[in-house]
């Protein structure tokens, strides 16, 4: 697995977040329909992934382990 990122949390727009987790589930033929910026919080900016049905949770697990084995 790679290892976690070293960009200060405070720093990342969670805006670009988004668009960019958007972008690479769009790669691997994934798609959050409620995926968002929550909000709801203000001091913590937190990503609200949604609700998803079974399968797309399926290939999301797929695709994250396909990223795990070639690291």
């Amino acid at each position: 697995m790679a290892p976690a990122s070293t960009v200060p949390e405070a720093s990342v727009d969670p805006f670009a977040a988004v668009e960019s987790l958007r972008a690479a589930l769009d790669a691997a033929g994934i798609v959050l329909p409620s995926l968002a910026v929550d909000p709801q919080q203000s001091t913590v900016r937190l990503i609200d992934l949604g609700r998803i049905r079974p399968d797309v949770a399926l290939r999301l697990a797929t695709a994250l382990r396909r990223e795990e084995a070639a690291a």
